[in-house]
């Protein structure tokens, strides 16, 4: 039915209660985006996280059910095979991203109940002006080598702290990037 939310996913003919909460989906981000996850860890963590009853999910299934989780999470539109460049953490940029989402939505998200997903994915889809729509769309233009104008390398040099996606490594490789940071002085 039109506008409805969905509240299962159809995997090969059955249908399985979700998780359809904002806070968990952007737990299995999270974790997507985690380096001392594996990619086997990670879909894991997606589907257990996702399906409220996924040890009911047979294993030859399981392939399946991550493809129709990832269309879920991706509002049902995205192209889950195509790369896009990374412009949001939701870690870093907690702080600038909600309230916007705030202001379109009319009240504290993060203080809400229950916000589904896809109705929190709309509020962020709105996000026209704002601190985070600024910093998403500089990162964005960089990410696919376009030139900024004087007044966006101005704004980007004035907030590289918030600008620039922090880079997530490995415990062996923190310690190897200290280990040469200390040879260079």
């Amino acid at each position: 039915m039109v506008g409805e939310l969905p509240r299962s996913i159809s995997v090969n003919g059955t249908d399985y209660e979700i998780r359809t909460d904002f806070r968990d989906i952007i737990n299995i981000i999270t974790a997507f985006n985690d380096p001392k996850l594996e990619d086997e860890e990670k879909v894991y963590a997606c589907l257990f996280i996702l399906y409220i009853d996924f040890d009911e999910i047979p294993k030859d299934d399981y392939e399946a059910a991550y493809k129709a989780a990832l269309a879920f999470i991706d509002y049902g539109i995205g192209d889950n095979e195509k790369h896009h460049p990374r412009t949001i953490d939701w870690e870093q940029d907690e702080k600038i991203l909600f309230p916007d989402i705030n202001k379109v939505a009319g009240y504290e998200t993060r203080t809400a109940e229950y916000v589904h997903w896809w109705t929190f994915v709309g509020f962020f889809l709105a996000v026209k002006d704002g601190l985070s729509s600024t910093v998403i769309n500089l990162r964005s233009k960089k990410a696919k080598g376009k030139k900024l104008e004087k007044h966006e390398r101005e704004f980007w040099n004035a907030n590289k702290g918030i600008c620039v996606l922090k880079e997530k490594l490995t415990e062996e490789e923190q310690a190897e990037k200290d280990r040469l940071n200390a040879l260079l002085g």
